[in-house]
C-alpha cells in the first residue's frame, strides 16, 4: 500500500495514450522542443548583442543667484536728530 507497481504505471500510460492518441503526444512534445530551442536562441542573441551606448549627458546651466531682498528699515533708521 502507498506505492505504485509497474502494472499501475502501464495502465496509466495506456489510458493517456487512448485519451490523447499517439500523434497528439508526439506533436505536443515536438512543439515543446521547438519552444525550448527558440528560447535558447533568443538568450544567445541577447548575450552576443553589444550593449547600447548610453545617451549623451546634458549639463544643466547653474541656477541664477537669487536676488537679495532690500533691507527693511529698522527702528534705528527712523530716528531723526
Amino acid at each position: 500500500m502507498g506505492g505504485f507497481s509497474m502494472w499501475h504505471w502501464m495502465i496509466v500510460a495506456l489510458v493517456i495514450l487512448v485519451l490523447f492518441g499517439r500523434g497528439k503526444i508526439s506533436e505536443t512534445m515536438g512543439d515543446f522542443g521547438k519552444g525550448i530551442k527558440s528560447f535558447k536562441k533568443g538568450m544567445g542573441d541577447e548575450e552576443s548583442r553589444p550593449a547600447p551606448a548610453p545617451p549623451p549627458q546634458q549639463i544643466a546651466p547653474p541656477p541664477a543667484a537669487p536676488e537679495a531682498p532690500a533691507a527693511a528699515p529698522t527702528a534705528a533708521d527712523d530716528k531723526t536728530p
